[in-house]
């Protein structure tokens, strides 16, 4: 005896009920004609993944309901067909105290047109990104059904995400009489997570001596990314499949009742590096936002540096070159060969390039402030002028022509301010966010080893790999005349505040004394400039947004 299940490893919308559903229902149908018999859906996939405080509103869980019924009904005629759907359940239109109480992250199974069962996650995970505790109330229930065809059928215990890491609610689902566990899934792509979840899930098999499927979420929503990379486990923990990560898939399996042991039978992606999944998350982030928000293409400021070289590249493999616009805005402090670099770069790529110098108008500036200015020595505010004229000018594009700005500014540079507000991080979306410089240097070495989406090989030209940066805004600068060698910096971050060790550790690990001091005290007085950047893709364990909610006011050090 044989069951064929389906994960539905799909790219949904927040919001879009309609859209999401009759997804759903092409997939199922189509999966159904391939001999199919359960489907299982990501978490939340009636609503995609988060909604945030649309979860608030009464009149949004209502549509949910209704989109459940829509999936269900266009369903009933594909006999023994069981399909597991995620959506917000409960709500009470009352009061919002009364709502948040009743308000669950729930999946149905839905069969021949009828919603058959219903389990609220028991497990809210209330940290890193997320925030679930905010909206949802934990279930309490246990959720087995039966799936395939009449005489024929498999016990499956469903769960949630988050209840997978637990114990228990595995446990109760063996207990329930469960022969295999399904969980749905929508948990955000860090570097190295899709083999964490791989692991975590095989402890589960393990204790209980059940096979599992993980059906996972794939898509860019905001400033996260879910790479798919759904998968199943045999009862000995070993990999019984895995699907593609970062695209739509329709990962078929086969679980095999006929021996004593069931055993699930799929195809099994190779193990992939943490380079090719950092790459197509930047990828399929910068896709998706500018495509799920409707603009028709992106525009950068070009300046000849491996910032914004390794943003135009991310950009084309993601939009296409004919989607992507450069533009290079030579100060008077430009270096030639940034000129040259920034041409070529954009020239291998083959997207629109355009030079529009900024000189006339920092002169124009200048002029202006002269009164103002006088007796007093060029500085800073020279430099964070030129900043903003350029943005300025990309801003001025972009609402000309529809195209959003993609800022180019790395992790690096917002845990320190090395950054311009309304200049440099003027703009729409920060793809390389959450990228130390360090980190983008390795991508940009990987990139040009490498040609994932067939826009061209060896896009970034050598010398902006190994020059040393500098942001050309006065004469002779470079980045390490106001801050410590990367290698350093990017090490005191990590350690500081990726993961909270103290001043006094990151000291007592090596680090010179005042190293430390200036960049924690950089990473605290720029609070203020972090909490006015654009939003940008999330692929550390810890990025600036929604796991980084430091006060702006703040005395504290240590």
């Amino acid at each position: 005896m044989t069951l064929k299940l389906c994960v539905a490893q799909l790219n949904f919308i927040v919001g879009d009920l309609e859209g999401n559903a009759q997804k759903i229902i092409t997939a199922a149908k189509d999966a159904y004609a391939d001999g199919v018999r359960l489907l299982l859906t990501p978490e939340l996939s009636i609503c995609g993944y988060a909604a945030e405080d649309l979860f608030l509103r009464p009149a949004f869980i209502h549509a949910c309901d209704d989109a459940v019924k829509t999936v269900a009904q266009a369903l009933a005629g594909l006999k023994d067909l069981s399909v597991v759907v995620g959506h917000p359940s409960g709500g009470d239109s009352r009061t919002r105290s009364v709502a948040v109480q009743n308000r669950f992250n729930a999946a149905s199974v839905l069969r021949e047109g009828q919603v058959v069962a219903t389990y609220a996650k028991r497990e809210l995970p209330n940290y890193q990104v997320f925030d679930e505790r905010r909206y949802f109330t934990p279930g309490n229930g246990v959720c087995v059904f039966d799936a395939g065809e009449a005489g024929q059928r498999i016990r499956v215990g469903l769960l949630i995400c988050e209840d997978a890491w637990f114990e228990q609610p595995a446990r109760l689902a063996q207990e329930a009489g469960a022969q295999m566990l399904a969980v749905i899934n929508a948990s955000p792509f860090h570097v190295g997570k899709g083999y964490e979840r791989e692991e975590m899930m095989r402890q589960r098999v393990q204790q209980t001596g059940l096979p599992l499927v993980y059906a996972h979420l794939v898509g860019g929503q905001d400033e996260v990314v879910f790479e798919g990379h759904s998968f199943a486990l045999n009862a000995d923990g070993s990999v019984a499949g895995r699907a593609p990560s970062f695209k739509e898939n329709s990962f078929l399996a086969l679980v095999d009742t006929a021996q004593s042991a069931i055993k699930i039978i799929a195809n099994v992606e190779p193990v992939r590096t943490p380079e090719q999944d950092l790459w197509d998350a930047l990828v399929l982030g910068v896709r998706d936002y500018v495509g799920k928000n409707g603009f028709p293409g992106a525009i950068l400021g070009l300046s000849g540096g491996i910032d914004s070289a390794l943003v135009l590249a991310i950009a084309v493999d993601a939009l296409g070159a004919d989607k992507v616009r450069a533009v290079m805005m030579p100060s008077p402090y430009t270096a030639d060969i940034s000129w040259l670099d920034a041409r070529e770069m954009a020239q291998r790529m083959g997207v629109r390039y355009d030079e529009i110098s900024i000189v006339p108008q920092f002169e124009a500036f200048k002029a202006s402030l002269a009164s103002e200015f006088a007796g007093r020595a060029e500085d800073t505010t020279e430099e964070n002028i030129q900043a903003r004229i350029r943005g300025t000018l990309l801003m001025a594009l972009s609402n000309k022509f529809g195209s959003i700005v993609l800022t180019t500014g790395n992790k690096s540079e917002m845990a320190t301010g090395y950054c311009t507000l309304y200049g440099d991080m003027a703009g729409g979306f920060a793809v390389i966010k959450d990228l130390a410089k360090t980190l983008v240097f390795k991508m940009a070495h990987w990139r040009n080893a490498n040609d994932p989406y067939g826009t061209g090989a060896s896009p970034i030209p050598e010398r902006i790999i190994t020059r040393p940066p500098s942001a050309e805004l006065r004469p002779n600068q470079v980045d390490q005349d106001s801050l410590p060698p990367y290698e350093v910096l990017d090490a005191i971050i990590d350690r500081y505040m990726e993961n909270d060790q103290s001043i006094a550790t990151i000291v007592a690990a090596g680090y010179a004394q005042a190293d430390v001091e200036k960049v924690t005290r950089l990473i605290k007085l720029n609070e203020y400039k972090r909490r006015q950047s654009p939003v940008g893709i999330r692929v550390t364990h810890r990025s600036f947004g929604k796991d980084w909610r430091y006060p702006i006011t703040n005395r504290f050090r240590a």
